[in-house]
């Protein structure tokens, strides 16, 4: 999508953005194995590593992916790993369900990836749980490559 932009989501939106997306958060890491009060766990430590006092740490970006139209159809949070490092991760991008496989995903992160370099990133990577091989697919048309696997076999 070549009319796919990125702009600042608005400070007001940003509560409302978050209990979404650690709700989704926690749902994906149930998912993936976890017992919701890991889950739980996880999200707190999240929410006070990244987003201190209910605002973004510094240097992370947090953005509505807007389509042609302007229309908000996603958003796409990215930052460093650690504050003025140079090693960045996409947080969390996710496209609403209507606007799915129309490139915006993709769209949105290249215009992330150029973001991160424009404030130094050397390089850029995320963390896709492995029920999400659409997800997988993408990023490794973008460049991404397998750094690590996580497995696990329930004993019970």
């Amino acid at each position: 999508m070549t009319d796919t932009r990125l702009q600042e989501m608005p400070a007001t939106r940003l509560p409302a953005w978050l209990d979404r997306t650690m709700a989704e958060y926690v749902a994906s890491r149930m998912q993936a194995g976890e017992t919701r009060e890991q889950a739980e766990a996880n999200k707190q430590k999240s929410l006070d590593q990244w987003f201190p006092g209910g605002s973004p740490a510094d240097g992370h970006l947090v953005w509505d992916v807007l389509d042609q139209d302007d229309t908000t159809v996603g958003y796409l949070w990215i930052g460093p790993l650690a504050p003025g490092g140079t090693d960045w991760w996409v947080f969390d991008v996710e496209i609403d369900e209507p606007h799915r496989r129309r490139g915006y995903a993709r769209r949105a992160l290249e215009l992330g990836h150029q973001a991160a370099a424009e404030h130094g990133a050397t390089s850029i990577g995320l963390n896709v749980f492995g029920y999400n091989t659409g997800a997988q697919d993408l990023y490794a048309s973008l460049g991404y490559e397998v750094t690590a696997t996580q497995m696990q076999k329930p004993l019970a």
